[in-house]
């Protein structure tokens, strides 16, 4: 056991960059010795003391067994619980009940108001999706936008590439896809491609440099883009953690090529471990994509030749289902024909009958708007009066149609500008209802707010010149 435990805190210190021995101890038996508990409580804190007490002394992992390229292995649980005996037994010390105090007391606050809110969200989402129900409107309630939530892996996965793009630059580096490690290993066996793993250690002191040198550099990130899909992960967080575990990462930075194997295993192809140069990264992984090349062509031409014959078949079936069904698509059609010529007469009868009811409305009501219009015009022409003699209190208004007519006349400079449109009104030569009336140099718009100014505000005296513009 004592073997165990010391593996259990070298590892933890070098995932975590704590170097106080006697803190990681505590912190791991705090845990009761969960490996995987013990650091998610670190790394998702990383402002608290314990996560920060060394940065000092960071360095590789504790070393572990590597696998062998091409071995399979599967992704094993996580760890189970091991219990010291009880006289082994040590509760957390004062130093670690100092450091977790106030990340619990605020976590369990803020847990506590989130549950709340989470619990209202609940029943009210109830109540409205109770109440749609009965209205017949819940399947119009849920085809609208909705925000959905990231599952943890994917969440993880958006996290490390705005992690990587913040300190590497946007665009700089493989395409990581925005995915769970077990979606993108799928991708890859979708695209026939190789699934390239990046575990990434963000205090060790190496990964800057070969992040920023080597798997930014542009001919590494072109062939990887185009040979492999990228996956990415810290070993900080969950999933990468758990990688890290089942590909037995000893030292980093750490990449590793794998691909998809049967029931549901995985193949390690390649580990690249610790610093590497951009020549020698496209050399190790030149070398993996040729002796992989003949599998992945023969899993391609396999893909092809199943989809091939799932095509055949389902040509065969629907041929098959054409032929049965032609004899009773005939009677079908001879019996539809018959209904359709008597449909035929019968709605050609109704259209006539409807088109002289229209052409009649139609008749009467251009009778009945024309009509109208003669006697809005008379009346706009008796509201009107009498044509002023010239003087210095009249004015004289030039208004030009879009027809290219004019029409000119004489108005009291205290008529107001309604009486020029109950001129335009009073005559024959616009059809349009809408329009307003408007003047040249300077452009100026007599629409209604200007109505009830007369002509000599309106700054239209002693004569002016308006034509008619036709509102859409």
């Amino acid at each position: 056991m004592a073997e165990t435990v010391d593996d259990k805190v070298s590892y933890f210190q070098a995932v975590t960059g704590i170097s106080d021995t006697d803190l990681c101890t505590e912190i791991l038996a705090a845990h009761n010795w969960d490996l995987q508990l013990a650091v998610s409580s670190i790394t998702a804190n990383p402002s608290s003391p314990s996560a920060s007490a060394s940065t000092s002394s960071r360095g590789d992992p504790a070393p572990s067994a590597p696998l062998a390229a091409g071995a399979e292995f599967v992704a094993p649980p996580p760890p189970m619980p091991m219990p010291l005996p009880p006289q082994q037994q040590q509760q957390p010390g004062i130093a670690w009940r100092l450091v977790t105090l106030p990340f619990y007391v605020v976590s369990g606050g803020v847990g506590l108001v989130a549950g709340t809110l989470r619990l209202g969200a609940w029943v009210a989402g109830g109540v409205l999706s109770r109440s749609l129900s009965l209205l017949g409107l819940a399947g119009q309630a849920g085809s609208g936008d909705r925000l959905l939530e990231l599952p943890p892996s994917a969440a993880e996965a958006a996290d490390f590439v705005a992690e990587f793009e913040r300190e590497f630059g946007a665009g700089r580096g493989p395409r990581f896809v925005v995915q769970g490690f077990a979606d993108a290993l799928q991708l890859s066996q979708r695209e026939f491609k190789l699934l390239f793993v990046y575990l990434h250690s963000p205090d060790h002191p190496d990964t800057p440099a070969f992040c920023g040198g080597s798997l930014c550099a542009e001919p590494v990130a072109a062939f990887i883009d185009e040979n492999f899909v990228a996956w990415g992960g810290s070993i900080r967080r969950t999933e990468g953690f758990k990688m890290s575990n089942s590909l037995n990462a000893s030292r980093f930075p750490f990449c590793a090529v794998v691909m998809a194997s049967t029931n549901q295993r995985i193949m390690l192809l390649q580990q690249v471990e610790g610093p590497k140069s951009p020549e020698e990264m496209i050399t190790i992984l030149q070398r993996v994509v040729e002796e992989c090349a003949t599998s992945l062509v023969a899993a391609r031409i396999e893909a092809e030749e199943r989809l091939n014959n799932q095509r055949l078949r389902e040509e065969q079936d629907a041929a098959y289902r054409a032929a049965l069904e032609t004899d009773q698509a005939r009677e079908r059609e001879r019996i539809e024909e018959l209904e359709r010529r008597e449909r035929e007469a019968a709605e050609a009868e109704r259209k006539c009958k409807e088109e002289e009811e229209a052409l009649a409305r139609a008749a009467q009501e251009a009778a009945e708007k024309e009509a109208a219009l003669a006697r809005r015009r008379q009346e706009k022409a008796m509201a009107l009066g009498a044509e002023p003699e010239k003087g210095p209190g009249v004015t004289r208004v030039l208004i030009r149609f879009p027809t290219g007519e004019r029409k000119e006349r004489r108005f009291h400079s205290s008529s107001t500008v309604t009486s020029l449109y109950d001129y335009v009104d009073s005559l024959d030569c616009l059809k349009a209802e809408k329009y307003s009336l408007v003047s040249n140099f300077p452009r100026v718009t007599y629409g209604p707010e200007k109505h009830s100014l007369t002509l000599e505000e309106a700054g239209l005296h002693p004569q002016a010149s308006l034509f008619i513009e036709i509102e859409q």
